[in-house]
């Protein structure tokens, strides 16, 4: 029996956003914390922190909002655009991902 693999992401002027951005920023959404979300995932900061920076130049607007350390420490939030664009991607993987299912067991089924 076959198996199927496969992989989406969004692009503009190259690879911008697929399953581990999504992973990153969900990691922020549920932890308010970059480092705790890059740590989860086996990151560095800096490389997360990066990641973050070249995405949001390329699609124009701000992901996260940090916040620096102090008395209660500092965090980060995503922004309504992050949050936004989260829940069209995993819409449209979700759509691709039945299409791809149903288009295979037509095949190979």
């Amino acid at each position: 029996m076959y198996q199927y693999k496969y992989k989406i992401w969004l692009e503009k002027d190259g690879k911008i956003f697929g399953e581990g951005p999504y992973r990153l920023l969900k990691g922020i959404q549920d932890s308010g914390s970059l480092n705790t979300s890059a740590k989860a995932m086996k990151m560095s900061y800096s490389q997360a922190y990066k990641l973050i920076k070249n995405i949001e130049k390329r699609l124009g607007f701000s992901l996260i909002i940090s916040q620096t350390g102090g008395s209660g420490g500092g965090g980060s939030i995503l922004t309504k655009e992050a949050l936004e664009l989260m829940e069209k991607y995993r819409a449209f993987e979700k759509d691709c991902r039945e299409a791809i299912h149903a288009t295979f067991d037509k095949y190979f089924g």
